[in-house]
């Protein structure tokens, strides 16, 4: 075995870090893992389908039922898209196109508008 930085065969155990040997070059004083395995991640397609499915109004906690991928890191996945999106159009610019909430005609509809019943 070689170390990887100053590629010295003097090398001694160094313990196990996480479930791996450890090692130490003696001629360099540096630490390194003989077998490196990189990060493990989610597939991209995983990551489309989580996404696709928040844009269309399912739930963090309902994506993370439904694919199996923890509802934090959804969410870190959501605030890197949103990052990659342009910035909002001027106040000045008059849109083309209204969106109207329903809750505003849900208000509307109620019996009482204040208190527990009273007028």
């Amino acid at each position: 075995m070689h170390c990887p930085y100053c590629k010295s065969t003097r090398i001694r155990k160094n313990g196990k870090r996480r479930g791996k040997q450890n090692h130490f070059c003696v001629t360099c004083d540096r630490q390194f893992i003989d077998i490196y395995s990189p990060p493990k991640g989610y597939a991209n397609e995983i990551k489309n389908e989580c996404l696709k499915a928040y844009v269309n109004g399912a739930g963090f906690r309902a994506i993370e039922r439904q694919k199996g991928v923890h509802h934090t890191t959804i969410i870190s996945w959501v605030k890197q898209v949103g990052e990659e999106l342009p910035d909002a159009p001027p106040i000045e610019e008059i849109p083309e196109v209204g969106e109207l909430d329903e809750l505003e005609t849900f208000v509307g509809s109620k019996k009482t508008k204040f208190g527990y019943g009273q007028q």
